[in-house]
């Protein structure tokens, strides 16, 4: 019998993690074959839009962003950028679950479920959506089950 892939959708932040750290992009790449990461597209744009800026803040040199910029070129090849003509018909039903915490996060709400997959998120906006949240301190206890 073959093992059901699992699913999970990752927020802005976990693909921040990924580029700017070590430990997210391991778990990440170790559970690949196990695991089928996605993220919608707009999420993409986000960290690319705020990396300059989150560079600046923690006085990353222009070198390490330049490298952070191809690390989330290579995370496509490991997390599926989901387009909005799968989970846009859950855009209204998304907002009245985000819209009095962050409505800009409605697409990852959105492909979850359109999915019926968990998110990974560090984002307590999330938290109380009635979708099932995992955070990167016990994300191992997700991929384990």
């Amino acid at each position: 019998m073959t093992e059901k892939l699992k699913i999970i959708v990752l927020d802005a932040n976990i693909l921040i993690r990924a580029v700017l750290g070590i430990r997210t992009f391991s778990l990440i790449a170790k559970q690949k074959d196990k695991v089928l990461f996605c993220t919608p597209g707009v999420c993409y744009r986000e960290v690319a839009f705020h990396l300059p800026t989150i560079a600046q803040k923690r006085n990353i040199s222009f070198a390490m962003e330049q490298k952070a910029l191809n690390t989330l070129n290579e995370l496509k090849q490991l997390i599926a950028e989901i387009g909005e003509d799968v989970y846009g018909s859950f855009k209204q039903r998304a907002l009245n679950r985000i819209s009095d915490r962050d409505e800009k996060d409605w697409a990852i709400i959105a492909l979850a479920m359109a999915l019926d997959s968990p998110i990974w998120t560090e984002d307590q906006d999330f938290f109380g959506t009635g979708i099932a949240t995992w955070r990167t301190k016990n994300i191992e206890i997700f991929f384990a089950q």
